[in-house]
C-alpha cells in the first residue's frame, strides 16, 4: 500500500477551517490590542498576547465551568 503524501492527508476536503477561525481571531485581538497600546512595546506586547489568544478563551472558559 503506498504512502499517502502530505497533500493527499490535508485536501480542504478532509481538514477543518480551524486555521482560518484561528487567523481571523489573531487579526481581530492584534487589531485590538495594538488600537489600545499606550507605547510601542505595549504594542509589541498586544502583537504576542494575540498569538497566544486561545489561551487566554480556553483559561476563562475554565474558571467560568469550574465555578
Amino acid at each position: 500500500m503506498a504512502k499517502k503524501s502530505m497533500m493527499d492527508k490535508c485536501k480542504p476536503s478532509n481538514c477543518g477551517s480551524g486555521g482560518c477561525m484561528y487567523m481571523l481571531g489573531f487579526l481581530g485581538a492584534a487589531i485590538y490590542y495594538i488600537s489600545t497600546a499606550t507605547s510601542f512595546w505595549n504594542g509589541v506586547l498586544g502583537v504576542l498576547k494575540a498569538i497566544i489568544w486561545p489561551l487566554f478563551l480556553i483559561l476563562e472558559a475554565l474558571k467560568f465551568f469550574a465555578a
